[in-house]
């Protein structure tokens, strides 16, 4: 009898083997409602996304992969199709660390009156895998510009000093291609300003010095006759006031003001400590938020911000909640006292919290490990914020600042309150004034650049930097490589379209996925970052519908993850994205998508 039971038992499991190859059986399936997975927001915004992550006590690693950027890397950005990352500084010093190659002659004409010639490249493309350079021409001055990608993934800048302020700039993304310049596209000069894609894959403008308005770009090859006066701006300038009232030194501390697309359309617009909700296409002003206190947070004062990670719902796009993240600062005369007296006082230590979706939202504040002024703030493909870069005292300007900031800090958005933040590694490289960061496909973070002088200065304390450094996040501990999921990106589908479902094809070394909330996928917009500023950053966590597992000796460890697309062009602008599959807390390297 025992026999014939076992035989009855192990008959089926015989049939389902036989046929098993033929079949590709999902092994857990999210259903047609996403929200079934979805938990609800804890008042204290706890980490309630489910998502189980592999820690160890690894603080990170720092690497350095270049010696020689060619120029001090002031501004940077990756760019897709050709993978590489774009870094430039200014043309105004007429000097960099590699020269105008002669198929890019004739040089520059510097100065029209006395015919003084330029013959340095002031921007290259940086080859982060092999660090190889490819030197670019530009003719307009760049000196704290903006930029953006389009929806095609060509770079547009804007901006800059001098003749290059009212410039709008063209960079296809494709080998062998260059700058096209059209230094009369602005109305006004756009010295320090913000540059944010807009939900058409168009691009405003918005602030500057001297500049209280903001701006569209218009098609290549026109210009704009008149900006919009915009008096927020002027209201959050500072100065200084003599006895007799008279003007006696001007702060500002509302240049590069934060700006990010809500996922309502509207823009969120924060300069100084005061901030905004701007309808872009009635041009009006929808709601003010409170004052954020403890200091000044744009330059020279210059905070770090990020759009918090925004986690999609596919059937219910309305309910995105968007949140802002301010940290850092100075006092708000912090830099006359840097300026003219050469005294630093401690930066800020504070953060600042805002629920920009919610009406009636208050600042929530939080405490950083250290004071930081100058820094950059990356997300992470984990939903993770790295702080970096910058010092503890001073602000912006030239040698306006002291005590670098080598120790990188760790931000935690859903974790517990007052226990969000975790140092890591120490650098060794101060990164102060004029310092960028960049987040790479394979999930380390590219830091390069910090010159705090008006020209290239090898010899001071804090040199013109032109050594390039790679940040490995706690996730890369090669402990943990083993979980590391990796895209199939051949059979991934890398065109996707708003509100539809798509397949990413994964090869994991555990065969089995045991719980779906160790699994997410997340899209990130590369940042165009300058001065602290990171212009249209942000990631997005997608709605997962199901994962397939792939059945069959040839296809051992293989699954498919469908996800759905963002809805709208207000939740993800068009245009091209990193997306990551995160296992257990460890990321793939992504792989390029676009949206349209």
């Amino acid at each position: 009898m025992a026999v014939v039971f076992k035989a009855f038992c192990i008959f089926p499991l015989l049939i389902v083997s036989a046929y098993a190859h033929i079949f590709s059986l999902p092994f857990f399936d999210f259903g047609d409602a996403p929200k079934a997975i979805q938990k609800v927001e804890t008042g204290n915004d706890a980490n309630d996304d489910g998502n189980k992550i592999a820690e160890t006590g690894y603080n990170g690693k720092w690497e350095l992969v270049s010696e020689n950027s060619g120029v001090s890397a002031m501004h940077a950005i990756l760019l897709p199709k050709i993978n590489k990352v774009l870094m430039y500084d200014a043309t105004v010093w007429r000097t960099s660390k590699i020269p105008l190659p002669p198929q890019k002659m004739p040089c520059r004409v510097a100065d029209h009156i006395t015919g003084e010639l330029d013959c340095w490249c002031h921007s290259v493309l940086f080859d982060f895998e092999t660090s190889e350079l490819t030197a670019l021409k530009l003719q307009t001055d760049t000196w704290c510009s903006s930029g953006g990608l389009t929806a095609d993934g060509d770079l547009v800048s804007t901006g800059g000093f001098g003749g290059g302020a009212n410039t709008v700039r063209y960079l296809s993304t494709c080998d062998g291609c260059d700058w096209r310049e059209y230094p009369t596209a602005l109305a006004d000069p756009r010295w320090y300003s913000t540059q944010v894609t807009l939900p058409d894959g168009g691009f405003i403008v918005v602030g500057g010095r001297g500049a209280f308005s903001y701006e569209y770009i218009p098609p290549e090859g026109q210009s704009n006759k008149s900006p919009v006066f915009f008096p927020f701006l002027k209201d959050t300038t500072n100065d200084l006031k003599g006895i007799d009232g008279q003007e006696m030194f001007l702060i500002e501390n509302n240049l590069y003001p934060f700006v990010y697309l809500s996922p309502d359309g509207n823009l969120f617009i924060f300069s100084n400590n005061r901030s905004i909700l701007l309808d872009p296409k009635a041009n009006k002003v929808v709601r003010e938020f409170p004052i954020l206190t403890g200091g000044s947070r744009n330059y020279p004062a210059s905070a770090m911000s990020v759009l918090l990670p925004l986690k999609l719902r596919a059937n219910n796009a309305t309910a995105t909640r968007a949140k802002v993240l301010v940290c850092g600062g100075a006092q708000w005369d912090s830099f006359y006292f840097s300026e003219t007296k050469k005294q630093f006082f401690p930066a800020l230590q504070d953060c600042g919290r805002i629920d920009i979706t919610k009406p009636n939202a208050v600042w929530k504040k939080e405490r950083m490990p250290s004071p930081r002024v100058m820094g950059d703030m990356v997300i992470l493909p984990t939903e993770d914020i790295l702080l970096l870069n910058g010092a503890k005292t001073g602000t912006s300007g030239w040698n306006d600042a002291e005590d670098p900031n080598l120790v990188p800090a760790l931000y935690t958005p859903k974790g517990p309150s007052r226990q969000r933040f975790k140092e890591l590694a120490a650098g060794t490289i101060p990164r102060m004034y004029h310092s960028s960061s960049v987040l790479l496909p394979d999930g380390t973070v590219l830091v390069a650049g910090s010159n705090t002088h008006n020209g290239y200065n090898l010899d001071a304390k804090y040199p013109t930097e032109l050594r390039v450094e790679k940040f490995s996040p706690p996730y890369l501990d090669p402990s943990l490589a083993w979980l590391r999921p990796s895209i199939v990106v051949d059979s991934s589908d890398k065109v996707i379209h708003y509100g539809q479902r798509f397949s990413v094809k994964v090869k994991s070394n555990e065969l089995t996925v045991k719980n779906r909330d160790d699994l997410k996928l997340t899209m990130y917009a590369p940042a165009f970052t300058t001065h602290g500023i990171s212009m249209n950053q942000r990631l997005l966590i997608l709605s997962l519908v199901k994962v397939i597992k792939n059945v069959g000796p040839a296809t051992e460890g293989l699954h498919d993850i469908i996800a759905v697309a963002p809805s709208s062009g207000a939740v993800a602008p068009p245009g091209y994205y990193l997306l990551y599959v995160v296992y257990k807390g460890v990321p793939s390297v992504a792989m390029w998508v676009q949206i349209k």
